[in-house]
């Protein structure tokens, strides 16, 4: 950790050792520093972080955390004697659950749970109060996002606003906030709001072109019961100017995580169901077990089994979007980014109800996924332990594989993958496309060059979003279409590298 002197521009280093620092907030009153402190800054280390306080000039150095848990959120309060901050954890600090909100003395000490133990709250960010004795927090609850407040002493959170969206972004000053709002028809305007209001005033209108000088498809949330009996939940989005009574084709969108949860938004070039909305496609993005925001038992279905009911969960709520006379059962397809890759693979492993599939940086096999990886500590409850151990639960890693069944697969299906992507590697896309392809079933995988996880470049994001759509058009309403090329490409055909 480095401080610089804004006027001057001189350097001071305030930390040194075998360490890094992943992320730091100061006090209030300038005097302390609060900082997560981890063995290396990879990934797959945040396990082993834990949270200090330093002066402000980096000594006297406090270690408030210890513990094998992933610590985020660090911050003290106005007196500078507790610190906050968010695990994924529950109060014995075992791992794998929604996230929860911990308060500490700075001095040291046991830390205690304020929110989050008896909530289904998944907490995702916090303040503290100006007077120190409230904590504001964000918390994840599905479909929608929300602000909250609770007493420093514990109680109820009280709910702070309340609405078909998604916050995000928050800044505080005091006892006010800024924060950004998306719903189905804004990608996030700004808005601001004191404590004391009963509402957020907006700011800005940057976004309301888009509900203006575009038809946009209707969102609801709508619910299910699982194959178990377990209400689930996802998100609906309409095809543009939908008429009750018609049955269209059904586009299934599965987030990524999976420890996340989809939520009213608009969309974007990864989340098209607004473009395949004006296409005449209805989406389903279920948020199957696995999802934060629904509670522990909910998220952690996944801890020691990772398809047990998840993949079920998908194809009850396909159930339920053809039961209510929506979806047409013999059009549909189904796709999916990082964890939404992962279940595209396992489901059309599953079933060949879909008509065509597309997979983004899945997992095909959790066995060779465990080394390639640059993060394994999801995977070791996943699975329970690693493929390393003695004794280790091989029959359970590959049993969880896409690739154990994919003799199975009977759907068109395309592939993703960037060619830096540290986090589902290209082999993992490779095993499964030449899977298909030496099975004979109708395929092609696309590797995006310098692409890390995440798609960053946007001639590789259009180029994605058109093959997709040329490949749903293809196989599931058997219409033409004609893709818009991506300027600026190294290649001549606009396309990034191929292996048919």
């Amino acid at each position: 950790l480095w401080k610089v002197d804004v006027k001057t521009g001189s350097e001071t280093r305030l930390t040194s050792g075998d360490f890094s620092v992943t992320s730091y907030t100061v006090s209030d009153d300038g005097r302390k520093i609060v900082v997560h402190r981890q063995p290396t800054p990879l990934l797959g280390s945040g396990a082993d972080s834990e949270v200090w306080v330093l002066n402000a000039d980096g000594s006297g150095g406090i270690q408030v955390t210890k513990n094998t848990v992933q610590e985020t959120n660090g911050s003290l309060s106005p007196d500078d004697a507790q610190v906050l901050f968010l695990a994924g954890a529950n109060a014995r600090f075992e791992d794998y659950y929604n996230g929860r909100l911990f308060i500490a003395p700075a001095a040291g000490g046991a830390a205690r749970v304020l929110v989050g133990e008896t909530d289904p709250y998944d907490v995702d960010r916090a303040f503290w109060s100006a007077d120190g004795k409230s904590i504001f927090f964000l918390a994840n609850l599905g479909v929608h996002e929300e602000l909250f407040v609770v007493p420093v002493t514990g109680g109820k959170p009280r709910q702070l606003t309340n609405g078909k969206h998604n916050i995000a972004s928050l800044s505080r000053i005091g006892d006010r906030f800024a924060f950004t709002i998306s719903d189905s028809t804004s990608a996030g305007d700004v808005w601001v709001m004191a404590a004391s209001d009963t509402a957020p005033r907006r700011v800005t209108r940057v976004f309301e072109y888009l509900a203006r000088d575009f038809k946009l498809g209707r969102q609801e949330a709508i619910q299910w019961k699982g194959a178990d009996g377990a209400m689930v939940e996802g998100i609906l989005t309409y095809p543009v100017d939908y008429q009750p009574g018609q049955k269209v084709p059904l586009a299934v969108m599965t987030h990524g995580g999976p420890q996340a949860a989809d939520k009213y938004s608009i969309g974007s070039m990864s989340y098209e169901f607004q473009v395949l909305a004006g296409k005449g496609y209805a989406t389903l993005q279920p948020n199957y077990r696995g999802s934060t925001g629904y509670g522990d038992a909910f998220l952690r279905n996944m801890v020691g089994h990772y398809f047990q009911q998840a993949h079920l969960d998908v194809m009850t709520g396909v159930d339920e979007v053809i039961r209510r006379g929506i979806a047409d059962p013999d059009r549909m397809l189904k796709m999916g980014w990082s964890g939404g890759g992962h279940m595209t693979n396992k489901i059309i492993t599953f079933t060949d109800r879909f008509k065509a599939a597309a997979a983004g940086a899945g997992a095909a096999n959790w066995i060779s996924m465990y080394a390639q990886s640059d993060i394994r500590s999801f995977r070791t409850p996943w699975f329970g332990g690693t493929p390393w151990q003695a004794n280790a639960p091989i029959e359970t890693y590959w049993n969880n594989s896409p690739l154990k069944d994919v003799a199975n697969v009977r759907t068109p299906t395309l592939f993703f993958v960037g060619e830096r992507d540290p986090r589902v590697p290209m082999p993992q896309s490779i095993e499964m496309h030449r899977a298909l392809k030496a099975n004979g079933v109708p395929t092609h995988l696309y590797i995006a060059p310098r692409e890390p996880h995440g798609w960053t470049e946007l001639r590789h994001q259009l180029f994605k979003l058109n093959t997709e759509i040329e490949w749903f058009e293809k196989y599931v309403t058997k219409r033409p279409f004609t893709p818009e090329k991506a300027p600026g490409d190294e290649r001549k055909d606009g396309k990034p590298t191929t292996e048919q």
